[in-house]
């Protein structure tokens, strides 16, 4: 086995901008990032993908609703298994067509992921983030007397609310680590994991939650002792005082420094703030080296040359 690498894409990415959703310019999206994952395989890294579902499940979960008329409605964690086959099947393809004009002997795989939660999770209580489309005040009534949590959203109408426990456990870990074992590239913990929970007989539930895929991805990553966490994201480097006169782009940031600037507020809890939050978690339990960087400067940051690199300390250079 060579390095081993998880790196996690955002559901965002496979979406460019609005005129661009359908499942063909996704797909297209999906080969873009594919390139660079295959140049790190070239490079002799085992790769573990993992990736966002954010907009996907809103995508079914409007479908849902607009045809609540003629067919059932799809349960969210129901959502999360669609989206991780779904997506996976993209990666699984782009993937295949790299190797093959890379002359590559590698395959991918994707694995429907279940990550444990505590049903006991104070995020249950306090349902916060936001799925599905808007809609209006005498919806959200209907809605609220059928069981979901409901809240207005910045005057442009109403929106669920869904718990985003903390992830406790991948349940099909030892899969995912044979497949590596074996040299596949995986495909797994999609937008977070399937969430569920153990109920009083220690059987597996869904739940109705949303799991950040961060969070997952670095608990992953931690437990299958990956040598590199990858978030690859929007921006080519982190910076503080994001977009302010004296904005400054990070090279190189240790654990300590990374609590600090999180602290401070640098770092926006809707944005890069849970990024940051999943790396430090992984530095903590033990892992070496996390890389922030977008898809197309992948190649050069892996190679040192540009991106936000972590570790609990950095060598001190000598004069």
């Amino acid at each position: 086995m060579g390095k081993l690498a998880v790196i996690a894409i955002g559901g965002n990415s496979l979406i460019k901008d609005k005129d661009h959703k359908s499942v063909p310019d996704q797909y297209a999206a999906a080969a873009e990032t594919s390139h660079h994952i295959a140049g790190m395989v070239a490079e002799g890294y085992d790769v573990v993908v993992t990736h966002g579902n954010g907009p996907q499940v809103g995508f079914i979960l409007r479908r849902s609703e607009l045809s609540a008329h003629e067919l059932h409605e799809v349960p969210m964690d129901y959502c999360g298994a669609d989206t991780q086959g779904a997506i996976g099947y993209m990666i699984q393809q782009a993937l295949y067509n790299e190797f093959r004009e890379r002359k590559i002997h590698k395959q991918a795989v994707t694995v429907v992921t279940q990550v444990v939660v505590d049903k006991d999770d104070p995020a249950f209580k306090k349902p916060s983030k936001p799925v599905g489309s808007f809609f209006d005040k005498e919806m959200a009534e209907k809605r609220k007397r059928e069981g979901w949590d409901v809240v207005e959203d910045a005057g442009r109408g109403y929106r669920r609310v869904v718990a985003s426990p903390i992830p406790k456990e991948v349940v099909e870990q030892e899969a995912i680590k044979d497949l590596i074992a074996k040299g596949f590239i995986v495909v797994a913990v999609g937008g977070g994991g399937i969430p569920v929970a153990y109920d009083e007989k220690r059987n597996l539930r869904g739940v109705e939650a949303v799991i950040d895929k961060d969070y997952a991805s670095a608990l992953l990553a931690s437990n299958i002792k990956a040598d590199l966490f990858v978030i690859s994201t929007a921006v080519e480097k982190v910076s503080i005082n994001y977009k302010k006169p004296d904005q400054k782009d990070l090279d190189k940031v240790t654990l300590e420094e990374a609590k600090k600037y999180l602290a401070d507020g640098h770092f926006a809890p809707g944005s890069m703030g849970p990024k940051i939050k999943a790396i430090i978690g992984f530095l903590e339990a033990g892992g070496e080296e996390a890389l922030v960087t977008d898809p197309e400067h992948l190649m050069k940051a892996i190679k040192g040359e540009t991106g936000t690199r972590f570790r609990k300390e950095f060598a001190k250079v000598a004069n």
